[in-house]
């Protein structure tokens, strides 16, 4: 499939913000998602992502939270937010502005909307679609989940993927419990011998075959709530 891509950017408040949207070539409707990247910034890993998602049909914007600042006060500040107001923080408006600008564009069905977040990312990710409810399907890596745990009642299904032996591990397996109980439908799998980072392909801690079974995974996760939702 055909793919378009290039640099965009969007009004969040009143400042711009800078990002990368790729999308298959084609009128659309296509489904739209958000990626939310790991504490590198909008890199060329973010990049190459996005134009994976759009091979298999998505419109995929990923974002770029440290626009125009420098990237440790953006860190600090973000990291700040989630421990302290972890359900409304800039980042979180910022997100919201960059699901708006996606589901705004010609060729995205605004009624198919997902996000995918990586460590810094999937943090936020889990965060925000508790908060919003235009997201149908979310896909965490390696993430923390907000505070109070309670939130995640409110969840669109989730496909969770988190290392062994990591900082997020227990996170996962509470998010795995609380999803249950909230009767969410959800995927969530601990990967025994992954690293954090494991999905990044750019990095000496990618491990080929958990990030391999974790792309199949989300996509036919994806599949199942956001593609299929009003095909027929």
């Amino acid at each position: 499939m055909t793919q378009t891509a290039h640099m965009i950017s969007f009004q969040s408040g009143r400042r711009q913000l800078d990002g990368y949207i790729a999308y298959p070539e084609g009128v659309g409707p296509f489904p739209g998602i958000i990626l939310i990247h790991e504490i590198f910034g909008l890199n060329e890993n973010m990049k190459d992502i996005a134009r994976r998602f759009a091979a298999q049909g998505y419109a995929a914007l990923a974002v770029d939270l440290f626009t125009g600042r420098p990237r440790a006060i953006c860190i600090f500040r973000m990291m700040t937010g989630l421990l302290l107001t972890p359900l409304h923080n800039r980042g979180i408006y910022d997100l919201k502005a960059a699901l708006t600008f996606l589901s705004e564009q010609p060729g995205v069905d605004a009624s198919r909307l997902g996000a995918v977040g990586y460590c810094f990312g999937g943090s936020f990710v889990v965060a925000w679609a508790c908060t919003d409810d235009r997201l149908q399907v979310i896909a965490p890596y390696y993430a923390m989940n907000p505070r109070p745990l309670k939130a995640v009642a409110r969840l669109c299904p989730v496909v969770g993927s988190y290392p062994d032996k990591d900082i997020t591990t227990s996170a996962g397996q509470k998010l795995d419990v609380e999803l249950d109980r909230y009767q969410v439908p959800h995927d969530v799998k601990i990967y025994p011998g992954a690293k954090h980072g494991f999905f990044n392909d750019t990095s000496k801690i990618y491990n080929q075959s958990v990030a391999h079974d974790s792309w199949e995974r989300v996509l036919a996760f994806f599949e199942q709530h956001l593609v299929a939702k009003t095909e027929g």
